[in-house]
């Protein structure tokens, strides 16, 4: 990734905002004031757009000028959008201005200078200057009818002249802000979600991928896409702000985007609503990107970031940004993989070892025991003596073929995981015992594992760890309850899914972490329900109960796409 410019010296600048004020004119002299605090209100801004905004304004009142338009091409890469412009900001302009800008910028970006437009120019006059960053023409300042009639003057272009130089300085300021911002939050985005995936939640892997991605690329989802048999893609993980029909939708392998996908190759996707995926959601996604997460020659899925309908498009630089996220992602993913395979081999070594360990020591230590005892037995003349003897002989005998059983289970391959809800929620609650030092409480209410999909109990699941995990961390908590309850009712009446963990800890700080509950709310909210916290378990309502719930499928509002 190239190094971010270094930011120009305030000498520099000032010199280079003012180089043109000398010779001027009486008229131009006289204007000066105006222009210094036109000059002066530019500044910088959160984002380029927002100093654009405040350029074209300002170049507008100053001239006197009706209309006025800046054009932008995308400064890291190809253009985008409308005539070849990246970004488009106008002040009382037409749709004629917003071509004939787009056209002039064409020809800047050819020619180096600004040619004469190659639509008519319009009652009132026409003035169009570049607007540069150092040696590089990013954009031109388009203005048009003139108040009062007539044509832009001489000292009109000198003043607007004079601006866009010092325009360029506030951009380009702003453009190093930003771009370093951006930079960081990618980086920042990749380090979380390989933490995560190392962490302990590669099972929850697609949708710590989704989340991440749909907070760092700005966009209004983040999709994971996993291998389907029949060479198509599936989607595994939605994150978005409301309910999505996309879960457990497939993009088949005649798609235009699946073989590029699978060959590593990324996908821009310019109009939604042509997209085989994203069109089942007509009118809600603008500007997206699709994106191999492939390690070496081995693509594991693929990840989809969409905006909103009418979102500007992604430029080159985030495109660059987030392939190399993806790229990350996917070499914590195989990380992941490789680390689950090393534990298995680990258990599988130590389920050797104790096997040796009893077929080598103590089946042959009681083997001998037993013979010594039926030696001592042919030896005794008291008949009391020789049956306790022969029982023993015989708990010897019953023991040997116990073992030898246990060593025959431990030779096999370990058992899979529980695929069911209420065996992963077992697992999890029979983990977290480990480090809490005792056995959680676990209740559950109904039909868990008819009643509650796939999806959702990958949810729930998740949700079941974040919170034992705020217990064990924060909460101090000696005794804890867990309540999985598949008959709900939410608030709505909708039939709905409802987990309870609470705890007697010492509660939720008021100026403690909650990036945990924020993650809880974020999960129940993007299927459409809540999550909630309130009083504990402990004497006076010490600690803290979670309340994690959403809507099983088939209730009133709930998508039948959610499986």
């Amino acid at each position: 990734m190239a190094a971010a410019a270094p930011s120009p010296d305030p000498l520099d600048m000032a010199a280079e905002a003012t180089r043109g004020l000398r010779g001027l004119s009486t008229e131009l002299t006289a204007r000066l004031p105006r222009l210094l605090e036109a000059m002066r209100s530019l500044g910088t801004g959160p984002d380029p757009h927002t100093v654009l905004d405040r350029i074209v304004r300002t170049a507008a009142e100053l001239v006197g000028a009706r209309r006025a338009v800046i054009g932008v091409h995308d400064p890291g890469g190809d253009a985008a959008g409308e005539r070849g412009l990246a970004d488009v900001v106008t002040y009382g302009a037409t749709e004629a201005d917003r071509e004939r800008c787009a056209a002039l910028l064409a020809d800047v970006r050819r020619a180096g200078a600004p040619t004469a437009p190659r639509a008519p120019r319009p009652p009132g006059g026409y003035l169009s200057v570049p607007l540069r960053v150092g040696e590089e023409t990013f954009g031109i300042l388009c203005l048009a009818g003139r108040r009062g009639g007539g044509p832009f003057t001489a000292s009109d272009r000198h003043l607007v002249e004079v601006l866009a130089t010092e325009a360029g300085i506030a951009i380009g300021h702003t453009r190093v802000q930003g771009a370093t911002r951006q930079r960081e939050r990618w980086i920042e985005g990749s380090v979380a979600v390989t933490h995560a995936l190392l962490s302990g939640a590669a099972e929850d892997g697609p949708t710590v991928i989704a989340e991440k991605a749909r907070e760092v690329a700005d966009a209004a989802a983040g999709i994971v896409l996993l291998p389907e048999d029949g060479g198509g893609l599936k989607v595994a993980a939605v994150a978005a702000g409301e309910p999505s029909a996309l879960l457990g939708a497939v993009l088949p392998a005649r798609a235009p985007a699946v073989p590029r996908l699978l060959a590593g190759l990324p996908v821009r996707i310019d109009d939604p609503a042509a997209d085989p995926l994203l069109s089942t959601l007509p009118g809600r996604y603008g500007p997206s990107m699709m994106l191999p997460l492939s390690s070496g020659d081995r693509v594991l899925g693929a990840l989809a970031v969409p905006r909103e309908r009418g979102a500007r498009p992604f430029t080159a630089t985030e495109r660059a940004l987030a392939a190399q996220f993806a790229a990350q992602t996917a070499v914590a993913l195989v990380l992941a993989e490789a680390q689950r395979d090393r534990e298995r081999l680990a258990v599988r070594e130590e389920r050797d070892r104790i096997a040796r360990d009893l077929h080598d020591l103590v089946v042959q230590r009681l083997f001998a025991t037993g013979m010594m005892l039926e030696s001592a037995e042919r030896r005794v003349d008291a008949p009391e003596v020789r049956e306790l003897i022969e029982r023993a002989v015989e708990e010897l005998g019953a023991t040997v073929q116990e073992v030898r059983t246990a060593i025959f289970a431990l030779q096999q391959a370990p058992p899979e995981a529980p695929a069911g809800l209420r065996g992963r929620v077992l697992r999890e609650v029979g983990t977290a015992a480990v480090p809490l030092g005792f056995q959680p409480s676990l209740t559950f209410v109904g039909p868990v594992d008819s009643r509650v999909g796939t999806v959702i109990g990958a949810h729930l699941v998740a949700a079941l760890r974040e919170a034992l995990s705020n217990a064990f961390r924060h909460a101090r908590a000696e005794r804890i309850e867990v309540v999985v309850d598949a008959t709900a009712r939410l608030a709505d009446g909708r039939p709905g899914v409802r987990l309870t963990v609470a705890d007697d800890g010492v509660g939720v700080p008021e100026d403690g972490r909650r990036s945990g509950l924020a993650n809880l709310v974020r999960r129940a909210e993007a299927l459409g329900g809540s999550s909630t916290v309130g009083p504990g378990l402990g004497e006076g309502g010490r600690g803290t109960t979670v309340v994690w719930e959403a809507p099983l499928p088939g209730g009133e509002g709930v998508p039948d796409a959610v499986p």
